[in-house]
C-alpha cells in the first residue's frame, strides 16, 4: 500500500514494515511496527516533539509505502532484509559501517552451522542481518531452533551434546547410527532440509516454507508414515504460532507490562469461554497433561502448571508409565497419569485440566476425575486444527457458543468443538500451555531413551 505522506491516517492498524519515500521514490527510511497506522502517525502527528534529524526525514518524505505481515517477527525479518537491500540514508544505525550482529550459515559445509558474526568475511557463507542488537538476534535464533534444530558451533564434539538431549541439535557428524548407514544418511538428509527451511524463514518466505512442509507431510501421510507426518505437523503448527499476531515475544522486550496485561486478557477470555459450559470461579492454577512414547516404549507423561496464566516450572511433574506395557494406548496412559496425579492430595487441585488431544484423551481424563470423585473442568486441544474440545453431559442443555459446533459421539457425553480464530486470546493461552506440556514430555522421554541406549 502506498499513500501520500499527508494521508497517513489511511494506513492499516496491522503489523508490518513501512518505507518513507522521497523524490523520486527514493527509500529514505525503513521501520517495523506492530500497528503501522499508530507508528507512522507518531512521526507526522507529533512532529514538534521529534529531534532535528527526524524532522528533516519527515519533511523530505513524500509518500509512505507499507507491507503487511502476519506478525512482529515477520516484520522484523522483512525490515532487516529491506534495509540490507536499499541501505536507506536515515537508517544510519544499521548502515554506518559499524559491526552490528549478523546470522551466518555455513552452507558449503557437509553439516552447515548456524552461527553469529559481526562481519561478512566468508564468501562461501550466507549472512542475514544486520540486526539492531545482539538480544534481538538471539531471540530470532532461539525461536528458529525450537522448530528446526541445528548445530551452533564450528567444531562439534564427536559425541552427543547437551543440546541434543534438549531437542535443539541433531548432532550431525556424530556416529549415532554407525552400524546402520541407511539411518545415518536419512539423518544427514533431514539436517540439510532443516538448514534450507531456516534459510527460507530468515528470508521471510514463510508461505513458501509452509507450503513445502505441508506437501511433504501429505506425501508421508499417503505412505502411512504417520509418526513422521505428525512431526512435520508440529513444525507447521509452531511456525503458524510464532508468525501469528498473538505471538508477543518481541513486544515483551519493549514493554515489560505487556506480558502481564496479555496474561490477564487471556485468562479472562478463557474463563468467559468456559463459563458457557461450566461454572468457573477462578483460573489461578491450570494443569496440562501430555503423553510421549514411540510404539509404547519409554512411555512418559508430563504435567505442567500455569499459575495465573504464567508457567510455574517448580510445580511441574513427570510420570513414567507403569500400567501400559509395549502396546501403545494413549488413552489408558492419559487416564493413568491423571489418576496418579489426583492421588497426590498434598498438591493443590487445579481449577482446570487441559489434555493434549481430542475426544479420546478428554474422555480418559474425565474417567480419572470421576473415579476420584472431584469436580474439575476438563478440556482438550485437538492438534489438527487446534480445536478446543469441551465435554458436555447429554442433558446439560448448554447450546454451542459462537465459533462452536456440537458433536455427538454416541457416548454419555456430547462434545463441543470450539473453532476459535487464530488471534483469539483463549486459543493462544491453551496452545501455549499445551506446547509447554508437550516440550516437557518430550524432554523426559528423550532422557529415558538415552539411558536405555546406554544400558
Amino acid at each position: 500500500m502506498v499513500v501520500k505522506a499527508s494521508d497517513y491516517r489511511k494506513l492499516p492498524s496491522k503489523p508490518g514494515i513501512y518505507l518513507f519515500l522521497g523524490s523520486p521514490n527514493k527509500v529514505l527510511y525503513i521501520g517495523k511496527a506492530k500497528s503501522l497506522k499508530d507508528r507512522v502517525s507518531s512521526y507526522f502527528a507529533k512532529s514538534a516533539q521529534l529531534n532535528l534529524k527526524t524532522k528533516i526525514l519527515v519533511s523530505k518524505t513524500k509518500k509512505v509505502k507499507t507491507i503487511n505481515t502476519s506478525s512482529e517477527i515477520e516484520a522484523l525479518l522483512l525490515e532487516v532484509n529491506y534495509i540490507k537491500k536499499y541501505k536507506p540514508k536515515y537508517n544510519s544505525r544499521l548502515t554506518d559501517g559499524k559491526a552490528y550482529p549478523l546470522i551466518r550459515i555455513t552452507v558449503k559445509d557437509k553439516y552447515p552451522k548456524v552461527l553469529t558474526a559481526r562481519q561478512e568475511t566468508d564468501k562461501e557463507s550466507l549472512y542475514f542481518g544486520p540486526f539492531p542488537n545482539a538480544g534481538t538476534l538471539r531471540l530470532v535464533l532461539r525461536t528458529i531452533r525450537r522448530i528446526f534444530p541445528y548445530q551452533s558451533v564450528v567444531n562439534h564434539p564427536k559425541r552427543v551434546c547437551l543440546h541434543y538431549h534438549l531437542g535443539l541439535c541433531p548432532c550431525p557428524g556424530v556416529s549415532l547410527f554407525k552400524d546402520t548407514p541407511y539411518l545415518r544418511s536419512i539423518l544427514v538428509e533431514e539436517y540439510r532440509k532443516n538448514i534450507n527451511h531456516i534459510i527460507d524463514f530468515l528470508k521471510g518466505e514463510t508461505k513458501k516454507l509452509l507450503k513445502s512442509l505441508e506437501k511433504e507431510r501429505n506425501i508421508l501421510s499417503k505412505k502411512e508414515a504417520f509418526e513422521k507426518a505428525e512431526g512435520l505437523q508440529k513444525k507447521i503448527d509452531a511456525i503458524l504460532y510464532v508468525t501469528s499476531p498473538i505471538y508477543q515475544k518481541f513486544d515483551y522486550k519493549v514493554n515489560s507490562n505487556l506480558e502481564k496485561k496479555t496474561r490477564k486478557k487471556e485468562l479472562s477470555s478463557l474463563k468467559e469461554c468456559l463459563n458457557r459450559y461450566y461454572s468457573v470461579k477462578k483460573l489461578e492454577r491450570i494443569e496440562c497433561f501430555d503423553i510421549s512414547n514411540i510404539s509404547g516404549t519409554n512411555a512418559t507423561g508430563s504435567m505442567v502448571v500455569f499459575s495465573n496464566g504464567k508457567k510455574d516450572p517448580s510445580k511441574y511433574r513427570r510420570f513414567k508409565i507403569k500400567s501400559v506395557d509395549k502396546v501403545p494406548n494413549d488413552f489408558a496412559m492419559m487416564q493413568e497419569v491423571i489418576l496418579r496425579r489426583l492421588n497426590h492430595k498434598e498438591w493443590p487441585f487445579p481449577d482446570l485440566i487441559i489434555v493434549d488431544g481430542g475426544k479420546g484423551q478428554v474422555s480418559s481424563a474425565l474417567k480419572a476425575v470421576k473415579k476420584q470423585n472431584v469436580a474439575i473442568p476438563v478440556i482438550g486441544l485437538a492438534k489438527r486444527e487446534e480445536t478446543i474440545i469441551v465435554p458436555l453431559t447429554r442433558h446439560s442443555g448448554n447450546p454451542p457458543a459462537g465459533g462452536a459446533s456440537r458433536i455427538s459421539f454416541g457416548s454419555k457425553e456430547n462434545f463441543v468443538a470450539l473453532y476459535l480464530p487464530k488471534d483469539s486470546p483463549t486459543r493462544n493461552l491453551v496452545m501455549r500451555i499445551r506446547d509447554e506440556a508437550h516440550r516437557f514430555a518430550i524432554y523426559y522421554h528423550r532422557k529415558l531413551r538415552s539411558k536405555a541406549q546406554l544400558n
